[in-house]
């Protein structure tokens, strides 16, 4: 009786890891970075592309902060377990639109992360000022709900 209890309890224990770990990500629900900004996915269309919103938590402006729209796409829906994604946020409060683009990623116990790198471009008053419009980034957000 003992061999065949531990031979169950091993089972499961081999068992639960690989359920968690086949586990493909869903990009739909909230979201949040490091430095606490919050992004809201919808569920995706037939297409994979999505629309949400994006309340970022800091900026380079002084001017008040405001949830902006996004709109995206993801590679293959359904097809991968860790599928590349881009969006891009048009900021309400500011002349800049920023594209993001990255991965979702489950791990072993089941974690959603979205690791992305993202480019910032800034309206500049000319031609001449382009050298300082964009900026580059990463950003990590992990699954709020």
């Amino acid at each position: 009786m003992g061999t065949l209890r531990c031979c169950l309890l091993l089972t499961l224990a081999l068992l639960i890891p690989q359920e968690s770990a086949s586990r493909k990500c869903d990009l739909q629900g909230l979201w949040r970075n490091k430095l606490g900004s919050n992004m809201t996915l919808l569920a995706l269309n037939t297409a994979g592309t999505f629309s949400g919103s994006y309340h970022p938590a800091v900026t380079a402006t002084n001017k008040q902060i405001l949830v902006s729209p996004l709109q995206g796409a993801q590679q293959h829906p359904g097809a991968k377990r860790h599928p590349t994604l881009g969006f891009t946020v048009q900021w309400q409060f500011s002349d800049s639109t920023t594209a993001f683009v990255g991965q979702c990623f489950v791990d072993r116990h089941g974690k959603e992360t979205l690791e992305t790198t993202w480019l910032l471009q800034e309206e500049v008053p000319s031609h001449r000022d382009m050298w300082k419009a964009t900026r580059t980034g990463t950003s990590i957000f992990t699954r709020i709900k």
